[in-house]
C-alpha cells in the first residue's frame, strides 16, 4: 500500500544533494545498486537462453523483471517498518536512490575536460554517461550529449525517485530503482535483450511516464525564474517530444533545448552505424561547454524548486 511521505523524499534530495553516496561507504558495501545489478546478471545468465523460443524468453524476462522488483522493495520495506516508517531514517536510506550530486559532478567533469584538455578528454569523460562511440563525436556534439544526458536524467535519476519516494516512501523509491536498474541492464533492443528485457523496458516506460512530465514543467518553471526562454521551452515540449524514440525522454529533452535556446538530438554513430534522429529545438546545434555550464545551472534551479515543492508538501503531510 502506498504511503504518501513527501518528507522521507525531501530528505533523501536533501542528503544527496549535499552528501552524495560516500566513498567510504562504497568501499565498504558498494552501492545499492551494483547489489540490484548483481542480481539481474545472475537472473539474466540463468533464464536467457538464445535457443528458446521468443515466448519463453518473454516470460522468463517477465519472471525476471518480478524477482528483481519485488526482492528489493519487499526488503526496502521491512526496513521502513524496522524504522518505524519515520521520514529522518527513511530518508536517509532513500537518499541512495538519488543521483542530484553524482550526475551533476559527471556532466560537469565534461565540461571541464573539453575546456582545460581539450576534444580527446572531453570525448573520455562523456563516455563515462553515454553510449554511443566518443571517436565519432566533436565538440559540439559532446556537449550536445551531455546536455541530453542531464535532461534525461533529471527525469529518471531525480524527479522520478523523488516522485516514488513521495507517493511510497522508502520501499517506493526501492521500487522505482530496480526498475530503472532492470531497464538499464536488459531493457535494450539487441538480440539478445529484445525479448527478455520487452518486460522491464514496458514497467521502465509506464513508471517514468508522470516523473517526465513533472520534469519537463520544473525545468519549464525554472526557465521562467531563471530568465531563460520558458515560452520556447513550452513550445518546443510541444512540437518535439513526442519525436524522441523513448516516449518519456523527450519531454526534459524539448524543455531543455527550448529554454537554452539550442538544438539537442540530431543524427549520431551507434555501434558503428550512423543513426537517424529528429533534432529537438530550433536553436543553434554549434555548442560549447558554456551552453553545458547554462544547462547545468537550470539543473540546479529545478533542483531546487523539486525540493522547494517537496519541503512545502512536508509541511502540510508530516509523514
Amino acid at each position: 500500500m502506498l504511503r504518501f511521505s513527501p518528507t522521507t523524499a525531501a530528505i533523501a534530495l536533501l542528503t544527496e544533494g549535499l552528501c552524495g553516496y560516500p566513498d567510504p561507504l562504497y568501499r565498504r558495501i558498494r552501492h545499492p545498486v551494483v547489489w540490484m545489478g548483481a542480481l539481474i546478471d545472475a537472473l539474466e545468465r540463468r533464464l536467457n537462453r538464445p535457443t528458446t523460443s521468443r515466448t519463453t524468453r518473454l516470460i522468463a524476462g517477465a519472471a525476471a523483471t518480478g524477482v528483481i522488483t519485488l526482492i528489493p522493495t519487499a526488503l526496502a520495506a521491512s526496513a521502513a517498518r524496522l524504522l518505524g516508517k519515520k521520514p529522518l531514517p527513511c530518508g536517509l536510506l532513500a537518499s541512495a536512490c538519488m543521483a542530484q550530486r553524482s550526475l551533476h559532478q559527471h556532466v560537469e567533469a565534461v565540461a571541464i575536460a573539453l575546456e582545460k584538455n581539450g576534444l580527446e578528454e572531453g570525448r573520455r569523460a562523456v563516455s563515462m554517461i553515454v553510449g554511443r562511440d566518443p571517436a565519432t563525436l566533436d565538440e559540439p556534439a559532446i556537449c550536445r550529449a551531455a546536455i541530453e544526458t542531464l535532461a534525461e536524467n533529471f527525469s529518471d535519476g531525480i524527479v522520478a525517485p523523488a516522485l516514488w519516494c513521495a507517493l511510497g516512501g522508502l520501499p517506493g523509491a526501492v521500487f522505482y530503482k530496480a526498475v530503472n536498474t532492470a531497464d538499464s541492464m536488459i531493457g535494450h533492443r539487441s538480440d539478445r535483450f529484445e525479448a527478455f528485457g520487452k518486460c522491464a523496458a514496458r514497467l521502465d516506460d509506464a513508471i517514468n511516464l508522470p516523473a517526465s512530465r513533472l520534469a519537463a514543467l520544473l525545468l519549464t518553471l525554472s526557465a521562467f525564474l531563471s530568465g531563460a526562454d520558458w515560452k520556447e521551452a513550452l513550445r518546443t515540449i510541444q512540437r518535439d517530444a513526442s519525436h524522441h524514440r523513448s516516449p518519456n525522454a523527450g519531454w526534459p529533452e524539448a524543455a531543455m533545448a527550448g529554454a537554452l535556446g539550442v538544438a539537442l538530438a540530431g543524427p549520431r554513430v551507434y555501434g558503428g552505424k550512423m543513426t537517424e534522429v529528429r533534432w529537438m529545438g530550433t536553436g543553434r546545434a554549434d555548442l560549447t561547454p558554456s551552453d553545458i555550464r547554462a544547462a547545468l545551472r537550470l539543473y540546479r534551479t529545478a533542483c531546487l524548486l523539486q525540493g522547494t515543492v517537496l519541503s512545502a508538501l512536508s509541511v502540510r503531510h508530516p509523514s
